[in-house]
This record gives structure tokens, C-alpha cells and sequence, in this order.
């Protein structure tokens, strides 16, 4: 296990490199947003500034990447709302192997999204292309979910590799381990019963 552990942690900086690009691209997308937003609010009050007649469209679109994009970036950071108010009267062993379990049930998610996602972006998506902007296709109005599927799938797997290794006892040698301390504490709880 300890083999299977350190050739995972060579991969470690890919996860990293690809979490700051989607974080950037995160970035740009609320920029692009607010720019566009302060533009339309402009042009209700000043009339000489021409009102673009494709913002509304677009901002909703850059909303929709954001709003999945962000939640595949809070798999890294283990920053989802989860319920644990029975963790701390659970063994160890057991809150690790229901966090795997969890993680899994992500993953299943996340591949659906990417499967059922691709689908609808070359099906109904391609078909169609946005009122206001004639000359693009609806497809990059569904292709969030399937670009959150893949972000998903990415750190799912960073995750899983991370209920792994505390299930095989090792803490903190893979991943953001935001969980670390936690779970070392409960560990400390359970040893002192």
C-alpha cells in the first residue's frame, strides 16, 4: 500500500496545476460577468452607451460555468456542506470508509454528468443557437455540466486516492488533507476511552 501511496503522490502537482487552471477560468468568468452586467446597468441609465442586446444571454451562460466549475473545485478542497453529526460518535474506521463511500457516489455523478451532459450538448444543444447571438450554438450552453463532470471526475479521484490512505492509516501524505487534523483528533478521542 505504501508503494501504491508514494507513486500517487508523483501525480500530485497535476492536480494542483489543473485545480489553478479551472480556478482561473473561474476567474475570468466573474470578471467577464461583472464587466458585462455593469456594462447592460449602464446602458438602461446613460442613453448614449449602446445597450449589447446579447448580455443577458451570456451573463446566464458565464453563470452556469461558474456555478459548476466552483463546485468541482470544492471536491479539492473537501469544502462541500456534508452531514456529520454522528461522526464523532462513529469509529474512525468506519467515518473513513463512509467518506469513500461518498466520494464514489460522486464519482458515479460526476460521470453521469460528463455521459448525459456530452449528450445533450451535441443533441438538443447543437441543434438550437441563442436568440440574441444567431451565429452561436446552444452546445456551449450545456457543455458546463459536462466540463464540471470531467473537473469532478479529476478530484474525485485525488479524493478517493485520500480515503484510501486514511483507511490504510496515513494521513496527510496525499492530497489537501483538510480532514487531517480532524480525523487525528478523533483518533486521540477514541484512544483515550
Amino acid at each position: 500500500m505504501n508503494g501504491f501511496i508514494s507513486a500517487m503522490k508523483k501525480i500530485e502537482p497535476v492536480y494542483a496545476w489543473v485545480y489553478k487552471i479551472f480556478m482561473m477560468i473561474c476567474k475570468v468568468l466573474l470578471v467577464a460577468d461583472i464587466v458585462i452586467t455593469t456594462w447592460i446597468v449602464l446602458a438602461r441609465y446613460i442613453t448614449v452607451i449602446p445597450a449589447p442586446n446579447w448580455g443577458e444571454e451570456l451573463i446566464l451562460t458565464l453563470m452556469a460555468y461558474m456555478a459548476v466549475l466552483s463546485a468541482a473545485l470544492a471536491i479539492r478542497r473537501n469544502g462541500h456542506i456534508r452531514m456529520t453529526a454522528f461522526d464523532r460518535y462513529l469509529p474512525v474506521k468506519v467515518v473513513e470508509a463512509l467518506d469513500l463511500i461518498a466520494d464514489i457516489a460522486v464519482m458515479f455523478l460526476a460521470l453521469v454528468m460528463l455521459i448525459i451532459g456530452m449528450q445533450y450538448c451535441t443533441g438538443i444543444g447543437a441543434k438550437g443557437t441563442y436568440i440574441s447571438m444567431p451565429w452561436l450554438s446552444k452546445f456551449w450552453q450545456y457543455f458546463p455540466v459536462p466540463l464540471a463532470g470531467i473537473a469532478m471526475i479529476f478530484f474525485e479521484l485525488e479524493r478517493i486516492m485520500m480515503d484510501i490512505e486514511h483507511l490504510a492509516g496515513h494521513y496527510g501524505e496525499f492530497g489537501i488533507d483538510t480532514e487531517a487534523e480532524e480525523l487525528e483528533t478523533m483518533t486521540e478521542k477514541e484512544e483515550k476511552k
